[in-house]
């Protein structure tokens, strides 16, 4: 009998002390989710975590553009997926050229025109000022037109028809990679057969190459 009415006695104080918790975590005062707010609170229930029916709607439309946004993104990855079951292999091969060209360019970000040596303002890494120009052309050697030997960043009017020479060209290739590379360049008749998938890979690899050249410019730059 005197066990049982110890422990009778435990449960009934452990119930206290439950309710004395409940009661303090209840009191206890939380600063509102809204950013722009952050006002302190009483919660009237655990899943309150705004200040008032003004703070509420104002996460309530927080959270409906955050849905918003998912499912546009999730929709353009699908109509993407969708897209590139129907594209060619000349479509992966622009692909691949337009992410590698945007990667020359921010490589040679710091460089003069391969060919006359000048410089556009800063900042002009577009392909409205610069081209990825090719030493041999796309035109004579397809084989090369992803070889990083080959590529630099070109003022525009120099990569028109007229806008330079080739001797002065390869003079500012030799300048930048030497002789022997420039040789060894010239030389290289190898066929390059790239399959699609290939094609894809190459284009993730120069878009995170470029990606990741701009992560480490950015704190140099005090972006």
């Amino acid at each position: 009998m005197k066990s049982n009415a110890f422990a009778r006695g435990e449960r009934i104080e452990a119930r206290e002390v439950t309710k004395i918790a409940t009661k303090a975590a209840r009191e206890k005062k939380h600063k509102c989710a809204v950013r722009s707010c952050r006002a302190e609170f009483v919660r009237p229930a655990p899943f309150v975590i705004w200040c008032s029916p003004e703070c509420g709607a104002v996460l309530a439309m927080a959270k409906l553009d955050k849905q918003r946004q998912a499912a546009a993104k999730a929709e353009r990855k699908e109509r993407k997926e969708k897209l590139a079951k129907f594209k060619r292999k000349a479509d992966h091969v622009a692909d691949c050229q337009k992410a590698f060209n945007a990667w020359v360019r921010f490589r040679d970000r710091d460089k003069p025109c391969i060919c006359c040596g000048r410089r556009a303002a800063a900042g002009s890494l577009t392909g409205g000022v610069w081209d990825a120009g090719h030493y041999l052309s796309r035109g004579s050697h397809p084989h090369l037109r992803f070889d990083e030997r080959n590529v630099f960043a070109q003022l525009k009017g120099c990569n028109r028809p007229g806008g330079t020479t080739a001797a002065s060209f390869r003079a500012g290739v030799i300048a930048r990679i030497g002789l022997a590379a420039v040789e060894a360049l010239e030389a290289d008749n190898e066929s390059r057969h790239y399959t699609v998938d290939q094609l894809i890979a190459m284009t993730a690899h120069y878009r995170k190459l470029l990606k990741d050249l701009k992560a480490a410019a950015a704190p140099a730059a005090g972006i």
